[in-house]
């Protein structure tokens, strides 16, 4: 049963100012009615048979929904209703059978024990799920503090990274770059995770690749939107989704690095596309290209490639271009 509906209750639902009392008997009344609608639906093919039938039913229902003092309300008038309409003698308290008069006793005891057991499961059923809701909103709580402390986390390697940087040589600063940028991978998948768009442990794809390519982007070409990402709503968890943000850097890192002479036309699509029930991720620039020798196995910058595409569940292929480069991995789609 939804929880929304569990927690329904009339009584808190009341406008500011009115009687408590007043709107549980008001909703007494309300399911009375609804008991004699149905009575009367019943009674045009089946007169008079089990005349506290359906009674029982719709005082559970004004109970759970209305309090205690709703569901005696409700068993009260269905039960005069039942014992004057549809017992006989019709339209009359009297009983044709002196017998009736015990049973009708049983069945409005029965219906008032009813109240009384509707009543205790309504109020375990809240109290359980107001402390449930206390447990969920201190454990957002916790995970928002633990957000905080680990994008602060991130924050400050990225600073000290740009500190050595700045203070290196060119070479070493250009590979404290790259290791900058790895660490900005896996900052906005964490951000993408926590922002809640996916489900529970996945991050949501759009959100993570267009933010990790708007960042390379800055890093590399001022801004200029020369990595242009093209990515179809989908989810992946964490450790999928970070190794192919890794991958992504590498490859846009290398066509900053080495594929253009002159940046006034470049270009570096990032697409990820579903088909055939799996995840394409493509990588493709148009700049001055690989040549025809293949990438050398034991090349760090392969290994590495090769390394973060095992994690996502795939193998990198470099694809055939008329010009610049194109690298292509195919993973299984995660079944919805």
């Amino acid at each position: 049963m939804p929880a929304r509906f569990v927690k329904l209750d009339i009584v808190d639902r009341l406008p500011p100012g009115m009687p408590p009392v007043l709107g549980s008997l008001g909703f007494a009344v309300v399911s009375a009615l609804l008991a004699i609608g149905a009575r009367m639906l019943v009674d045009v093919a089946f007169y008079g048979a089990g005349p506290f039938a359906l009674t029982l039913p719709f005082v559970l229902f004004a109970t759970l929904f209305g309090r205690w003092v709703a569901g005696v309300g409700a068993m009260t008038l269905c039960a005069l209703y039942a014992w004057y309409v549809v017992l006989p003698y019709h339209h009359s308290f009297r009983f044709e059978n002196a017998g009736d008069g015990p049973r009708v006793l049983v069945n409005v005891l029965s219906g008032f024990l009813i109240v009384v057991l509707a009543e205790y499961f309504r109020r375990v059923v809240r109290r359980a799920l107001v402390e449930r809701d206390a447990i969920a909103e201190e454990r957002r709580l916790l995970l928002a503090e633990l957000d905080h402390r680990v994008r602060n986390n991130f924050a400050m390697v990225a600073s000290m990274i740009r500190v050595e940087s700045r203070n290196a040589g060119p070479e070493a600063a250009a590979a404290l770059k790259v290791v900058g940028g790895r660490v900005e991978s896996i900052a906005r998948a964490h951000e993408a995770l926590y922002r809640g768009e996916g489900g529970i442990g996945e991050v949501p794809m759009q959100p993570y690749l267009s933010a990790l390519c708007a960042s390379l982007d800055g890093a590399y070409f001022h801004g200029a939107r020369v990595i242009a990402p093209r990515v179809e709503p989908v989810s992946l968890p964490r450790d999928r989704a970070i190794a192919l943000g890794l991958v992504v850097n590498e490859l846009c890192t290398n066509a900053a690095k080495h594929a253009f002479r002159s940046r006034d036309d470049a270009r570096v699509d990032v697409d990820l596309a579903a088909r055939d029930g799996k995840l394409i991720l493509t990588v493709r620039d148009n700049g001055v290209g690989l040549g025809p020798e293949p990438a050398r196995d034991g090349s760090q910058g392969q290994g590495l490639l090769d390394a973060f595409a095992e994690q996502a569940g795939g193998v990198i292929h470099r694809r055939e271009a008329d010009r610049g480069a194109h690298f292509e991995i195919e993973i299984p789609q995660p079944a919805a």
